[in-house]
């Protein structure tokens, strides 16, 4: 093995068993503060699952070592490789500990959302973007750590943003609730709540990004996740608080208001979760019928581009229907070729994202 080749994976093995041990030490805290940690509405589910749920973890922790091992064997530096076994040791010492369940918690902090979705949609997305990559790009490439932060606070903080702005929405919208409508809403059939509460909550966030891209002010946040340079699975995590906050919040309203059933709702969030996460995959498949209906990674990436072509171009998440509708599609038969922001570039650090958009003077869109 060359010298080149054995030290690129050395240091692959080394950072994933890194990212592995800290995922397997938070979810054995999952399973030490359950009350605290984990989403309060799947803890029946995890317990039906519970022998399932560890062996992953087992397995997890097993693969932990065996990359730090790796890692230490093929590089001169055993500190990334000693890191992710060290973690692995932290999270077998915890696995001993008896669980505290103490019931007094209301808000939990969905730590094993966090946990899960990045766990799974990494062995889904990294596999897939490596076989069928649109562009050559390293998986580790320039901003990952960054983003890796927002997809922490995105997805793991999921309950607590959503508990921050549905209680603002169900007290401002109280007026417009209709009891009658709302239990006609949920007797409906879910595959036609589950297409009605995609096509409600997408008119709304159509309206509300398009007015992050235009208003100078909103666009200072939104540039933030227009600011990653190469598109991948985690790229999408990249967006200011303000963003998510707002854009959360312009969802709830038809959700809150029309009433759709708790199962509808968990399919809505399921989609959501992983939708979003695709059309930002650097992957090449193109649906020649699909990509008309709904909003694909070729869609979605000329909404990213920097070229001329595509700014200002389909706002829509799910629903390419919205952008015909209203003018803002463009779909030709080619890729873009450049992604980011056009006249400036806002940080790369995760704080510096944070307050990048409080130090901006006016600027136009774009600017």
């Amino acid at each position: 093995m060359n010298r080149r080749l054995r030290v690129d994976l050395g240091k692959r093995a080394g950072v994933t068993s890194g990212l592995l041990g800290v995922l397997c030490v938070l979810a054995e805290a999952c399973f030490l503060f359950p009350d605290l940690l984990v989403t309060r509405e799947a803890l029946p589910f995890y317990k039906a699952n519970l022998g399932i749920f560890r062996s992953i973890l087992w397995t997890s922790i097993g693969a932990t070592f065996v990359l730090g091992a790796a890692s230490v064997l093929l590089l001169r530096s055993k500190a990334h490789g000693l890191l992710g076994m060290g973690l692995g040791v932290v999270a077998l010492l915890m696995r001993f500990t008896e669980s505290v369940e103490t019931g007094a918690a209301t808000v939990s902090a969905g730590l094993d959302y966090f946990v899960l979705e990045l766990l799974l949609l990494g062995l889904l997305f990294i596999p897939l973007e490596r076989a069928f990559a649109l562009h050559p790009q390293r998986i580790f490439r320039k901003g990952w750590q960054t983003d890796l932060k927002h997809f922490f606070v995105s997805h793991a903080g999921v309950q607590l943003l959503s508990f921050a702005v549905l209680i603002p929405a169900q007290a401002f919208f109280s007026w417009a609730v209709q009891f009658e409508l709302q239990k006609v809403v949920a007797q409906q059939p879910v595959w036609l709540q589950f297409f009605e509460i995609l096509l409600a909550a997408d008119f709304v966030t159509y309206w509300v990004h398009r007015g992050f891209h235009q208003l100078p002010f909103l666009w200072h946040f939104h540039a933030i996740h227009h600011s990653s340079r190469e598109m991948d699975w985690l790229a999408g995590s990249r967006m200011h608080l303000v963003d998510s906050l707002l854009t959360r919040a312009a969802a709830f309203v038809p959700i809150f208001v029309l009433g759709f059933s708790p199962t509808t709702l968990v399919t809505y969030v399921a989609f959501v979760s992983i939708h979003a996460v695709y059309i930002h995959s650097n992957t090449r498949w193109r649906f020649p019928v699909l990509r008309w209906l709904i909003a694909t990674p070729e869609y979605h990436h000329w909404h990213h581009t920097s070229d001329e072509e595509g700014l200002d171009k389909n706002f829509a998440a799910f629903l390419p229907f919205w952008d015909w509708l209203f003018g803002t599609a463009h779909l030709p038969d080619h890729w873009p070729k450049r992604y980011g922001t056009v006249k400036f570039q806002p940080p790369e650090s995760y704080l510096g994202q944070l307050a990048y958009p409080f130090k901006r003077k006016r600027e136009t869109p774009y600017g």
